[in-house]
């Protein structure tokens, strides 16, 4: 969602802050802003509505500081508006705030500290940021006790970086369920929501905890408790390449993360297999998956979808029943659950917002838990029992494609360990490292034919509204992505449905020309699929059938290759990630940003 960064340093920080907020536009925003401050000078305000871009033609050679925060602005109190975007400066200029999150009590504090105070904007960090100016003002407390005070009245979620400009020699940082990591280097310092936004600058960071404010000076961090504690904390080495952000040749990341797949599989096999082919996960993590008597996933989206993909694989080799739940319903209205429950959970980022709060009850209630993320320290790596890492590299398009074939796998290899721990055979293969190796030769084999699914975007959907995935089985959870990929990035609004309930209601929309992509790889049902692409084509549907090799016809679309069942998920989905891809790029969006998404969704 909303990025953060913000510098103290001995130069102008004004270049790093603007890099720094480049590198989190991939979080998906509307708006932006950075303010500079400087003993000599004072301070310097400027926003831009729209993209980084915009900001930075505003910027003039004549605005310096040596501490400075930014701030990319994704609208969730007031429309998008330069009136409403970060950072937002108090009504008497005594203090500058951004922030992440949601003030979920903004309403109360501005009916306790602000019925005199003009507003110039409708968000809810404008008020939090003049209930501090007023509490410097009323009370008579410096900058820091009244942030600190502050704090303690919120309700919600927040990452704060704060300025007094009188004091440009320090800023303020604090954080409550929403991530934020401080980056050292030997005469600066850095805070970010996110480490990218910094690794140009310095891989050292520290992460701040929930509950804990930090004052930076050029030389100096010093983090505490609200009451006052003084916390040491170490900082830790990021292990993220600076390169592997860089876009390249690529005209888009998305097409880069969709071509890094196969790479990442290599990676995974690397990470949690040995030389024999066993794999090497925890061994207590191991147990307590196989004493569980269910396994819940909870996640969202992409990540959600993930989960079902991989639901079958592990009921077949566990031998445990498996649900897959969406964590913003999941956290609210809690089913009944078994004696031996044990949660998973899937996040790209590590930091979604929904999952969090169903780890907080789950944690509550002292359920085991594992996360499963493509960010070591990520908040849901931290808070659970035990984490997993995608080995996906920084995914910076909004679209998720490599994380969602590495969760699959991973979840594909836990199960392995959990069935080789138990010394049965379930169905799973002798030697799993070795099918992954050739699920990699054919994943490679397929983006190598891209262009054919250029050729069929440019044909079947070159004007279309609306298209229908349908599928069964595995293909059903596929045919659910392959619609969110081409909805959010090229705006067609694209549905997912098991092939046998379109007749039960949905046929009803099929018109002469509506695109209906049909998925077969399932062998028991491949002709009652090819079935329903009949009911569907004989009212006017365009049908584009993507099967695997020893199920297909001569008329089919896409030749997919043979794979076992438990992997056909990762081979479906490279062509329908491209199908999105150049569904938008042909329609001249911005495959990266699609409007109103963010990468990151880190408020409920």
């Amino acid at each position: 969602m909303c990025g953060i960064v913000g510098m103290i340093a001995n130069e102008n920080v004004c270049e790093v802050l603007l890099k720094g907020l480049e590198r989190l536009e991939y979080r998906g925003y509307d708006s932006a802003g950075i303010y500079l401050a400087n003993q000599e000078k004072g301070g310097s305000l400027v926003k831009a509505q729209g993209p980084i871009k915009a900001l930075a033609h505003k910027i003039t050679p004549a605005m310096h500081g040596t501490v400075g925060i930014g701030h990319t602005r994704w609208a969730t109190h007031g429309v998008p508006s330069e009136a409403n975007a970060h950072p937002h400066r108090s009504e008497h200029g005594k203090v500058v705030l951004v922030h992440n999150g949601v003030i979920e009590n903004y309403k109360e504090l501005k009916e306790m500290y602000l019925k005199d105070t003009t507003l110039t904007g409708e968000t809810d960090t404008e008020i939090v940021v003049n209930v501090i100016e007023q509490l410097m003002a009323n009370e008579g407390l410096d900058a820091k006790s009244a942030f600190k005070k502050a704090l303690t009245q919120i309700q919600g979620s927040y990452a704060f970086a704060l300025i007094d400009p009188t004091q440009p020699d320090r800023f303020y940082a604090a954080k409550n369920k929403s991530p934020l990591l401080i980056g050292c280097g030997p005469d600066f310092h850095l805070v970010g929501s996110d480490a990218l936004a910094m690794i140009h600058q310095t891989n050292q960071l520290i992460e701040l905890q929930d509950g804990e404010i930090v004052t930076l000076t050029t030389d100096s961090v010093i983090i505490e408790t609200l009451d006052g504690q003084k916390i040491q904390r170490t900082p830790y080495e990021a292990q993220v390449d600076n390169d592997s952000i860089d876009k390249g040749t690529y005209p888009f990341y998305m097409l880069k993360e969709i071509e890094e797949q196969p790479l990442v599989i290599r990676r995974l096999q690397q990470k949690y297999f040995d030389q024999t082919g066993n794999v090497q996960i925890d061994s207590d993590l191991i147990q307590k998956i196989a004493a569980s008597d269910r396994l819940y996933i909870v996640a969202c989206g992409t990540s959600y979808h993930a989960g079902l993909a991989a639901k079958a694989t592990l009921e077949a080799w566990i031998k445990t029943p498996v649900e897959v739940h969406v964590a913003s319903e999941f956290g609210y209205h809690m089913p009944l659950l078994t004696p031996k429950a044990f949660f998973i959970f899937l996040s790209q980022s590590g930091e979604t917002a929904d999952s969090r709060q169903v780890l907080v009850k789950t944690n509550q209630l002292h359920l085991p838990s594992l996360t499963i993320t493509n960010v070591p320290g990520s908040t849901l790596a931290r808070e659970a029992d035990a984490a997993l890492f995608l080995e996906a590299g920084p995914e910076i398009a909004v679209a998720s494609t490599k994380a969602y074939t590495a969760q699959i796998s991973l979840l594909t290899i836990l199960a392995y360990a959990v069935a080789q721990q138990r010394g049965g055979n379930y169905g799973q293969p002798s030697d799993l490292s070795h099918e992954f190796s050739l699920v990699e030769e054919k994943m490679t084999q397929m983006i190598e034919d891209k262009s054919a699914i250029h050729q069929a975007v440019k044909h079947y959907l070159p004007t279309t509204r609306n298209a229908f995935f349908i599928g069964r089985g595995v293909d059903y959870a596929v045919a659910l992505e392959a619609a969110l990929k081409l909805k959010e990035i090229s705006y067609i609004q694209a549905e997912g449905f098991a092939a046998g309930e379109l007749k039960h209601g949905t046929i009803a929309l099929i018109e002469t020309g509506t695109p209906v992509i049909g998925l077969i790889t399932d062998e028991a049902t491949h002709t009652h699929t090819r079935g329903n692409l009949e009911e569907v084509k004989s009212r006017g549907a365009e049908t584009m059938i993507f099967a695997k090799a020893s199920l297909a016809q001569t008329d089919d679309l896409f030749i997919l290759p043979d794979v076992p069942d438990y992997l056909a998920s990762l081979v479906t989905i490279i062509p329908l990630q491209l199908l999105a891809y150049y569904a938008s790029d042909e329609r001249g969006y911005d495959v990266d940003k699609p409007r109103n998404l963010a990468k990151s969704v880190t408020v409920e």
